[in-house]
């Protein structure tokens, strides 16, 4: 089945409102059976969502996007959910040697245009690695920030479908969910990271603070791009 806002209307309307896992089933049994993948950072809670698509199938493809900035604990996270879930199919995806070397060579891009950074180190990789799918799962949830306060079940991004069957859930939900399935931990999220990206750009946060205030701290950026427009890496090529 072609992806397309039709299909989007069509799946939102017999699913936009079911819990997770109908919808998880819904997209990976019956309607993208072959055709879709879950793209995880193997951050603070992504155990919740892998854990749900493991119980459904284990070989699902997981697209995680190695930027080659993040925290040696991400990786080793990466490597110890994904054998606590029993995931076969996890692919590590991530920009050039290339593309580093000619819009990073210092590895200071964070620091003067996070934008750019993550268009190259992110944005492009993925949209690479999604050509042969016809949809992609994530694991955003409305109550992340007010960018998210209206998201649907299911969006349609040209040309793929979107499906984010944790959308309706709440922090509450999601901490419930890891204690009676006895999920690993990302063990960074002790030390007082709760939202965890490249190690550049996240920070901890305070108690009292939102969770996400970690991530771009003094920059007004709050996406990595991944759900935005593309922005054009090239845009910017020398620190200014």
């Amino acid at each position: 089945m072609v992806a397309s806002p039709d299909l989007v209307f069509a799946l939102q309307r017999r699913l936009g409102f079911a819990p997770p896992r109908q919808v998880l089933k819904g997209a990976l049994e019956e309607t993208f059976t072959g055709r879709i993948a879950v793209v995880s950072s193997f951050g603070a809670d992504s155990a919740v969502l892998l854990h749900l698509v493991a119980e459904i199938d284990p070989a699902t493809p997981v697209l995680f996007i190695d930027t080659g900035r993040h925290f040696l604990e991400t990786l080793e996270y990466r490597d110890r959910l994904t054998a606590h879930l029993g995931l076969t199919d996890v692919r590590s995806i991530g920009p050039t040697a290339d593309e580093v070397a000619r819009l990073d060579a210092d590895l200071s891009r964070a620091t003067w245009d996070p934008d750019g950074c993550c268009a190259f180190r992110k944005t492009a990789p993925l949209q690479r690695a999604l050509e042969g799918f016809d949809a992609w799962i994530t694991g955003r949830k409305r109550f992340q920030s007010t960018e998210r306060q209206d998201l649907p079940v299911f969006e349609f991004e040209t040309p793929h479908v979107k499906v984010n069957p944790l959308a309706s859930w709440s922090a509450a939900d999601i901490t419930d969910h890891v204690a009676r399935h006895h999920l690993p931990a990302h063990p960074l999220v002790a030390q007082g990271f709760l939202s965890i990206g490249c190690a550049p750009c996240t920070s901890a946060v305070a108690f009292g603070e939102d969770p996400r205030a970690g991530r771009w701290r003094n920059f007004e950026k709050t996406e990595c791009g991944i759900h935005l427009p593309s922005i054009d890496p090239t845009l910017k090529q020398s620190n200014p």
